[in-house]
């Protein structure tokens, strides 16, 4: 039978790595002005939405779990102002991937079930969970991401 503890390891890495894939895939053919476009007047741009996820998972994983020291500061991933270029967004949303599978290759079989609660996931309970919710939540927003790209790529064309 295959090891329970690799597996995890290697199948959320491989969520991860592949959920960030196919944001780049999305996000290159974009200009730094159509990732902080706002295509209808509610929701949010790529943009924060990079900064969000960078936020989350530099957080949840990286600060909580990892040890990084990350402080953050998640009404700003929505509200930020500054208009950060499409290389640098996706240059620490790739750092924040690395700090996550770094710190999935740490986890010991013990670690997938250690206790686990931060603020915004009180009632997370163990690691596993947090892992998978921060994946299902890269998932939600990657969803946010092709239909705000469909959308700019329908704006221009009228």
């Amino acid at each position: 039978m295959p090891d329970l503890n690799a597996t995890l390891v290697r199948d959320f890495e491989r969520n991860y790595r592949e959920a960030a894939q196919k944001i780049h895939a999305l996000v290159e053919p974009l200009t730094d002005e159509q990732i902080w476009t706002r295509p209808y007047p509610y929701g949010n741009t790529i943009g924060h939405l990079l900064l969000h996820l960078t936020g989350n998972l530099s957080f949840y994983i990286g600060a909580e779990m990892g040890g990084t020291g990350y402080v953050r500061n998640r009404p700003l991933e929505f509200s930020d102002t500054v208009h950060h270029p499409k290389v640098e967004l996706l240059a620490k949303f790739d750092a924040a991937i690395a700090t996550v599978a770094a710190v999935l290759r740490k986890q010991s079989e013990r670690d997938w079930s250690a206790a686990y609660t931060a603020k915004g996931f009180e009632d997370c309970g163990d690691r596993f969970t947090a892992f998978l919710r921060c994946a299902a939540h890269i998932s939600h927003h990657t969803g946010q991401i092709i239909y705000l790209c469909k959308e700019l790529e329908r704006q221009s064309r009228t």
